[in-house]
């Protein structure tokens, strides 16, 4: 794996030198202004910063307090290259989050192995941070996870006004397929379920999250109604292509997943403040969550195997979700996921004839619900 290392100083002198002798360790970009290394950063998050301690303008501790005040880069080790040998100017620098120094004049070696030894710490850090934020039975996001990716994604989609959907998924009947077939089995059968969540979310940014047990989430950045009723299809489809069989089950001789589809459209007024004298959204994050929650009641309840779907702005009302059922192929043929564009999925023609079927009342029921 080439490391990226960005090399930050106002002197065209010295970034040379360091490129002479980082050539071989990974790819190397420049900056010669703390504004330029900041925004490069943003665009695309180094391995590795070395930074001028001292430049014109954003001094190199300035950009190093506005990295580790960026939560996306707060994990970016820094290594400062200065001149000044001062034992409080260097604790000056650690206590900002600097992660090593390199004096001036450059000694090649020494420069190596420090880069070396702060490029093997973050490998390893990130290491520990997958583990962290992976679900260690079926290897997808964990709820830790999740829950950082959907404020993410909530405030990022308000910024720019762009749409924003939520899948939450429940294996039916799944206790009654633990009674039956034990519970390494009901271990598998979540593994292969994630895992056809997984390949039927075709972009790189959708992330697929153990809620909890056996719920699932699906965030689906950039993607409207029409979009997330497009991928829960491919779902549904994904996941009857398995054909896991539950002799336990009233819905269905194999597993089925029940899909609650919630979104918030480019155009919907979630964005808008409460009032012109209050700069508060009218929805939060967990309003997302909520109305996929009811969303997913409704499918339940209007038989499981398929999924229902409701708008975050009528989270908070009481009132149909419209149901949709996928219409079961004929044994052994092969499941049919719709090609998804990286952009804002739009559903085909095909898709769309299949999210039909009768209106349901959403229940309102919370997760601590006891419903399989």
């Amino acid at each position: 794996m080439d490391d990226h290392i960005l090399l930050v100083d106002d002197d065209p002198g010295t970034i040379r030198v360091l490129a002479s002798i980082l050539a071989d360790i990974g790819n190397l970009s420049f900056a010669i202004s703390g504004a330029d290394a900041l925004r490069m950063a943003r665009e695309s998050a180094p391995d590795l910063i070395l930074l001028d301690a001292e430049m014109p303008g954003m001094s190199g501790f300035l950009v190093c307090e506005a990295l580790k005040a960026d939560s996306e880069l707060a994990h970016v080790p820094v290594i400062f290259v200065t001149s000044h040998r001062e034992h409080t100017f260097e604790v000056s620098g650690f206590d900002l989050g600097a992660a090593d120094f390199i004096a001036k004049p450059l000694n090649a070696p020494l420069v190596l192995a420090r880069v070396k030894a702060q490029l093997r710490v973050k490998h390893l850090a990130d290491e520990l941070r997958r583990i962290a934020a992976t679900d260690g039975l079926t290897c997808v996001a964990n709820r830790r996870r999740f829950d950082e990716a959907l404020e993410q994604e909530w405030g990022s989609a308000r910024r720019e006004g762009e749409a924003l959907a939520l899948l939450m998924i429940d294996v039916d009947h799944f206790k009654a397929f633990n009674d039956l077939y034990g519970h390494p089995a009901g271990d598998a059968c979540l593994r292969s379920l994630a895992q056809a969540m997984s390949c039927a979310c075709l972009r790189p940014a959708d992330l697929v999250a153990r809620y909890g047990g056996e719920e699932f989430a699906v965030l689906l950045p950039k993607t409207s109604q029409v979009g997330a009723e497009y991928v829960a299809l491919a779902i549904l489809e994904a996941v009857d292509a398995l054909a896991i069989a539950h002799e336990g089950s009233a819905t269905a001789a194999h597993v089925t997943v029940s899909v609650g589809i919630a979104s918030c459209g480019a155009d919907s007024t979630s964005w808008l403040p409460v009032s012109v004298d209050r700069a508060c959204p009218r929805f939060i994050a967990e309003d997302l969550v909520r109305a996929a929650d009811r969303a997913l009641y409704a499918a339940k309840n209007a038989g499981r195997g398929r999924a229902s779907t409701q708008d975050i702005d009528g989270a908070d009302i009481s009132g149909p979700s419209r149901s949709v059922q996928v219409a079961r192929r004929p044994a052994g043929a092969a499941p049919q996921v719709h090609p998804i564009t990286a952009g804002v999925r739009e559903p085909s023609p095909q898709a769309a004839t299949r999210f039909a079927g009768p209106a349901c009342a959403s229940t309102g029921a919370g997760h601590d619900q006891d419903i399989e």
